[in-house]
């Protein structure tokens, strides 16, 4: 079967099939944010890599290096974070095209430790190569989590409800700007810089991992759609999903309705937003979410619930059709660079 049918999650399922066979006591693989890797009763070591290559998922004309840098790390810290860790020790692969600048390169570094220091986390290593076809960046990311407050995608519950932490679609908002050649107005600069520079939701994460009435959680890194079909997969459950509730910002909407597109579809399928999908206890949401807008001077979106099977779209109590599904490396190219 070609890759092109195949699909991103088709392949890590065969390799998962292939692999994951016989692993170690208690050790967890191929199928969350990250691998877990017991350390004690107390605690575990979280494994999580993410892999950036040029004209896939960055152009080099257009982001500044710094800010490459920074998204290196970042959409690895998003990955600790989902699962309630703490990010520690990150290694860091490049392959680099041999014409490339000295000060580009201190300018990405620069970005990388800027994010590196703010959330302490230390670099110890990792490999460098040539490259004959543009750059391609490796980052693998170790972190710690008690196992007391270790979230996974398997264990949402039949009537939970279904929450993100921020807005959905910025981000892909300001991708389709910069595919398209659109003007740079300080709206556009605004999406841009989401879908560069992310806001991560570390402290979010950890938060939320110590309260027991949330129960799955992940990052929203290839769109709402993919992500919530993974939570589904997770826990053998199906999803229903309010269109009128999907926290959109008022830039977005704007900006779509200027240059005519369609801001929902962007928010569900665009993907890279790197806030934190969950699921939470009904009887306890309430709770959880005024402790929630204490501690960080903002509400949870509720945009769902866990239902028994099936992903259904209801727009005001009417099914409504996505046109587009989330990310997929090895589909036709459907959002991102």
């Amino acid at each position: 079967m070609p890759l092109n049918n195949l699909g991103e999650f088709g392949l890590i399922q065969k390799i998962k099939e292939q692999f994951s066979l016989n692993l170690p006591q208690s050790v967890e693989g191929i199928g969350d944010d990250c691998a877990i890797i017991p350390e004690s009763d107390q605690s575990s070591l979280l494994v999580t890599t993410d892999m950036l290559i040029e004209d896939v998922h960055f152009l080099r004309s257009d982001i500044l290096p710094q800010d490459l840098g920074y998204k290196s790390l970042a959409v690895n810290v998003s990955d600790i974070a989902a699962m309630g860790g703490v990010p520690q020790f990150a290694f860091l692969s490049l392959a680099l095209p041999l014409n490339l600048d000295g000060a580009w390169l201190e300018s990405f570094f620069s970005g990388f430790k800027d994010l590196a220091s703010n959330t302490k986390i230390y670099l110890l290593g990792g490999d460098t190569n040539q490259s004959k076809n543009g750059i391609a960046i490796n980052v693998t990311l170790l972190g710690r989590v008690e196992n007391k407050f270790l979230k996974r995608r398997s264990e949402a519950k039949l009537g939970d409800i279904i929450c993100v932490t921020d807005f959905l679609g910025d981000s892909a908002g300001g991708l389709k700007i910069i595919l398209d050649k659109l003007p740079r107005s300080a709206d556009a600069l605004h999406l841009i810089k989401n879908h560069y520079r992310p806001q991560l939701n570390l402290q979010q994460g950890q938060w939320l991992s110590q309260h027991a009435s949330v129960h799955a959680m992940m990052d929203v890194s290839d769109g709402i759609d993919s992500d919530l079909k993974r939570i589904m997969e997770s826990s053998k459950c199906g999803v229903e999903i309010r269109i009128e509730d999907i926290p959109v910002t008022s830039v977005l909407k704007k900006f779509a309705k200027g240059h005519d597109f369609d801001f929902l579809q962007l928010a569900l399928a665009g993907g890279e937003d790197y806030c934190l999908l969950l699921t939470v206890d009904p009887s306890a949401y309430e709770d959880l979410n005024n402790k929630f807008q204490l501690q960080f001077s903002r509400s949870l979106f509720p945009i769902g619930t866990i239902v028994e099977q099936e992903l259904t779209y209801l727009q005001n109590g009417m099914p409504f059709k996505i046109k587009n599904n989330g990310f997929d490396h090895f589909k036709k190219a459907d959002g991102h660079e």
